[in-house]
C-alpha cells in the first residue's frame, strides 16, 4: 500500500470517527409545559431537559421553543422564544440539565391546539485536540399547547363574580341574623332589669 493510499484511508478513517462522536452527543428527553390550558395574552414556561448520551461534555448553545399561531382571523403567525438559562452551558458526560423558556401569547390568538418545536443546538469535547466541534441539533415535538376560547374566559370571570356576590350577600344575611338576635337579647335583658328594679322598690309606710 502506497502512502498516498494509506493517507487516504486515514482521513476517511478520522472523519468517520469523528462523525461518529458528534452523532446524537444531546437528546431532549422531556418537555412539559407550566399550564394544562392557556388563555389568549397568558405568558407561562416551557421545561425542556436535556440530556448528554456520549462519554464527553457537551455545551448547550443555544436552545428555543418555535410555535405556530393562528390569529382569529385565521392569519398564521410563527414565533420563536429562547430560554432563559445564561447560554453556552456545559453538560458532563451522563447527565442532563433543565432548561426553561419563557412564552408569551398574543391576545388575538385562535382557540385551539398548536405543536411547539423545541430544538437544540450544542457542541461537542473533543480531547483528542482540546478543542469544541459542533454537535446534534436534538429536537422535540411531543408537546401540545392548549388555547382556550375567550368565551370560556368569559363564563369563568361571571361565574366568579356571581360567588363573590353570593358570598358578600350570605356574610350580610349573616350580619343582619346576628343584629336581630343581639337586639332581641339585649331588650330580654333590659325588660328583665326593669322588672327587678320595680318589683325591689319600697312600698309607701301606712301614716297613722
Amino acid at each position: 500500500m502506497d502512502r498516498k493510499t494509506a493517507l487516504i484511508l486515514l482521513v476517511a478513517v478520522l472523519v468517520a470517527a469523528s462523525a461518529l462522536q458528534t452523532a446524537k452527543a444531546t437528546s431532549i428527553t422531556v418537555a412539559s409545559l407550566d399550564k394544562a390550558a392557556y388563555l389568549a395574552g397568558q405568558t407561562g414556561y416551557i421545561s425542556a431537559t436535556v440530556y448528554n448520551d456520549k462519554s464527553e461534555k457537551i455545551k448547550v448553545t443555544e436552545l428555543s421553543a418555535t410555535i405556530n399561531y393562528c390569529y382569529a382571523d385565521g392569519t398564521v403567525y410563527i414565533q420563536k422564544f429562547f430560554t432563559s438559562t445564561t447560554l453556552p452551558d456545559e453538560i458532563p458526560a451522563g447527565q442532563s440539565e433543565t432548561y426553561l423558556i419563557p412564552i408569551s401569547l398574543p391576545t388575538n390568538i385562535a382557540a385551539g391546539y398548536t405543536n411547539p418545536r423545541l430544538e437544540a443546538v450544542t457542541e461537542i469535547w473533543r480531547t483528542q485536540d482540546d478543542r469544541w466541534m459542533p454537535s446534534d441539533r436534538p429536537t422535540y415535538n411531543n408537546l401540545k399547547l392548549y388555547i382556550e376560547t375567550p368565551y370560556k374566559q368569559m363564563y369563568e370571570t361571571s361565574q366568579q363574580a356571581l360567588q363573590e356576590q353570593k358570598t358578600a350577600n350570605e356574610s350580610l344575611t349573616n350580619m343582619m341574623n346576628l343584629l336581630s338576635i343581639t337586639t332581641v337579647v339585649f331588650a330580654a335583658v333590659a325588660g328583665f332589669l326593669m322588672f327587678l328594679v320595680s318589683t325591689r322598690r319600697p312600698k309607701p309606710t301606712a301614716q297613722a
